[in-house]
């Protein structure tokens, strides 16, 4: 008979990080490792280091990722939003100019 061994790496808890999906034992979110990987072109190796993970971590979040791309790739374009509309909060100088 057959035994499915499931990988115990990645978490999602409501209070903590929002809810999203972060590596067991650490505040790190499956999407800031997968934002490094895909924008910035980081391998493996470096995420690993970066994100002072094994690589057992880090190919289980790129993992969940690729199961969950659809609702990963929103969380990515929401945060680059939110960055987005921060940055045009502070003027050239680094000052706020607009407080909601």
């Amino acid at each position: 008979m057959a035994t499915i061994h499931p990988i115990d790496t990645i978490m999602s808890d409501p209070g903590n990080r929002g809810g999203q999906p972060i590596i067991v034992d650490t505040s790190i979110r499956v999407v800031d490792i997968v934002a490094s990987h895909i924008y910035r072109g980081l391998p493996p190796e470096e995420l690993a280091t970066n994100f002072a993970l094994d690589m057992g971590q880090v190919y289980a979040a790129l993992a969940y990722y690729y199961q969950h791309k659809p609702e990963m790739d929103a969380r990515m374009r929401k945060d680059a939003d939110a960055a987005e509309r921060l940055l045009a909060d502070f003027d050239a100088k680094g000052k706020l100019i607009r407080v909601e």
